[in-house]
């Protein structure tokens, strides 16, 4: 599709954040462009093979992949420029974003507005061995099962009990791989107790208070040494094992994938509880760079379900800010997806994330004073 030197909304990432903003400006007649560096759209929800939960608004029992059919069947309806196969490397202060496609054609883009939804980046962990075949982050084993349909290997262990640690577990023993367990430094799985619960009925154990010490094997993963941890998480003498596995798979954790904020000269602000720097924004989702908004994992680690409450948020501002819909038109409109994000952020871990939101507003509120 060719596209325009110009754009009323240009999106960068088309995860769930990208799509479901990209779905709801362009219904309220925002011209939108889309760019993503993959050959496909979708981003994380075709990892995701597992059914969501929650309400039937935050589509519960529909699985991931699904979700990002839906998604990219709703884009058909609308006249979306979509540039595939095509890395961003900067925004600059005309609004003006460049980009190259396919590693080779360079060009450019002016934007009235810009969505940067870049989505997350895997932790890594270093332990010895950590650079062998075999040993590779969560995200990389979800790609090869669910994208390429190729068996990341035989025997498995994870390590990380976060929700994606867990989800992973339960999919490689789906996918008929043998998990020898799910290791986690911390006393408790970190993850919801539902997923938890789904991998313990498999007969895979959660160690807690273990780490992983050593990758063995030549040239390829042959076998784990993991060891139990005391409450500072040191390594406790003499309670090392060794696990037969050709597969370490690293959950983590996620950090906002955020290069193309700091190029962008956006404010930034390190958050623990939302896996690391991320650009400081108003409750509109707009950052100290003024027609640049954030959605999704850059703009703080979540569920995919907030992702697409967040995009169909900035759609909304957006289309508000242009012209495209009556200011009491979105103020319903506005209180719905906010009552709904809301709604996502209960719980431990949940609370914590409403809490560090809140310092990112109060933040952005004291600088842009």
């Amino acid at each position: 599709m060719s596209h325009h030197k110009n754009s009323e909304l240009v999106i960068i990432g088309a995860g769930p954040a990208g799509l479901s903003a990209a779905v709801e400006a362009a219904g309220h007649g925002v011209k939108v462009t889309v760019i993503d560096e993959n050959d496909r759209p979708g981003g994380q929800l075709f990892l995701q093979t597992h059914r969501f939960f929650g309400s039937r608004r935050h589509r519960a029992g529909v699985r991931g992949f699904q979700i990002a059919l839906d998604l990219l069947e709703e884009i058909k309806n609308y006249d979306i420029d979509m540039l595939l196969d095509t890395v961003v490397w900067g925004i600059y202060p005309d609004m003006r974003v460049t980009f190259a496609t396919e590693g080779k054609k360079k060009d450019f883009i002016f934007a009235k507005n810009i969505l940067i939804a870049t989505g997350a980046l895997e932790k890594a962990v270093c332990f010895k061995g950590w650079t062998k075949p075999g040993v590779m982050g969560a995200g990389a084993a979800q790609n090869m099962m669910h994208v390429n349909r190729v068996l990341p290997g035989s025997r498995a262990l994870v390590v990380g009990s976060g929700n994606v640690g867990l989800i992973v577990a339960y999919q490689l023993a789906q996918a008929g791989i043998k998990v020898a367990g799910v290791i986690d430094v911390l006393p408790e799985p970190a993850g919801y107790q539902v997923h938890a619960w789904k991998v313990r009925r498999l007969g895979i154990p959660i160690m807690t208070s273990h780490t992983i010490v050593e990758a063995k094997g030549d040239p390829a993963v042959e076998c784990a040494v993991v060891s139990k941890v005391d409450e500072n998480g040191k390594v406790i003498k003499g309670a090392r094992m060794e696990l037969p596995v050709d597969l370490i798979c690293l959950a983590a954790g996620l950090r906002p994938f955020d290069e193309l904020c700091w190029a962008a000269g956006l404010g930034m602000k390190y958050v623990r509880d939302l896996g690391g720097f991320v650009p400081l924004h108003g409750e509109a989702l707009e950052t100290t760079f003024q027609g640049v908004y954030v959605a999704g994992d850059v703009s703080g680690i979540e569920e995919a379900n907030t992702a697409m409450e967040e995009g169909r948020l900035v759609g909304v501002v957006v289309a508000e800010k242009l012209g495209h819909i009556k200011k009491q038109d979105t103020a319903v409109l506005k209180n719905e997806i906010k009552n709904s994000l809301r709604d996502l952020r209960v719980g431990k871990y949940g609370d914590n994330r409403a809490d560090a939101k809140k310092e990112i507003i109060r933040c952005f509120t004291a600088i842009c004073k």
